[in-house]
């Protein structure tokens, strides 16, 4: 039996980044944690970027953070695909980009019809689609050297994605999972994931991966 190949596409909580220390080992970042949880009949392939937005590329941080133009190529070099899981938004409420939840959801859309266009599993059928709402900012984060980057708007926009990715995931006939009613950002930093974050969160989508493939 081939195994299920499973795409994490995401930020630097889908990269392992500690809130208070080096990055998490492969141990402890969720989508490794749900590789272990799922199996060995499934692969679960990570590609987080600290940074990553949906839309953007960043004039503070640097390129390459815009999804829109690294997702198409990363979906066809790992190639094929059975799910592809996206987790984006956290740094699309960044203060420089001024975006609202609505207009997030929608570019969120967007990057959506790539997946439908680009990504297929080894039947050549449309890979399925998982949307996960990440965990909104705290304001703890208005006490870190993040202060000038996220602001009382960013905490306030990032707390309305869920309902909104929840409309573009059923719009868009995506599966849906709202990190929050698992995990929550850290009280270090108020964006990044703890340890036990991460092992809540991969508990939670695993079990959103394993519902997906149980007909079969």
């Amino acid at each position: 039996m081939n195994k299920r190949r499973i795409l994490c596409f995401g930020d630097s909580n889908t990269h392992g980044t500690n809130p208070v220390g080096p990055r998490y080992g492969e141990d402890g970042r969720w989508p490794m944690i749900m590789q272990a949880l799922l199996g060995e009949d499934f692969r679960v392939i990570e590609e987080g970027f600290g940074g990553r937005t949906i839309a953007f590329d960043d004039p503070v941080e640097g390129g390459y953070k815009s999804a829109m133009d690294y997702l198409p190529p990363c979906l066809m070099s790992h190639d094929p695909l059975d799910m592809v899981i996206v987790m984006l938004g956290t740094n699309d409420v960044k203060q420089r980009f001024a975006m609202s939840a609505p207009a997030i959801a929608q570019a969120l859309a967007h990057l959506l019809r790539l997946v439908h266009l680009y990504a297929t599993d080894a039947r050549g059928e449309p890979s399925r689609v998982l949307v996960i709402a990440p965990a909104p900012v705290r304001p703890e984060v208005m006490k870190t050297r993040m202060a000038g980057t996220f602001d009382a708007r960013s905490i306030e926009v990032s707390e309305h994605l869920a309902e909104e990715y929840l409309r573009i995931a059923r719009l868009m006939r995506c599966g849906y999972l709202n990190a929050a009613d698992f995990c929550r950002a850290s009280d270090e930093d108020g964006v990044h994931l703890t340890a036990a974050g991460h092992r809540a969160l991969a508990r939670g989508v695993a079990g959103k991966v394993l519902d997906a493939f149980k007909e079969e």
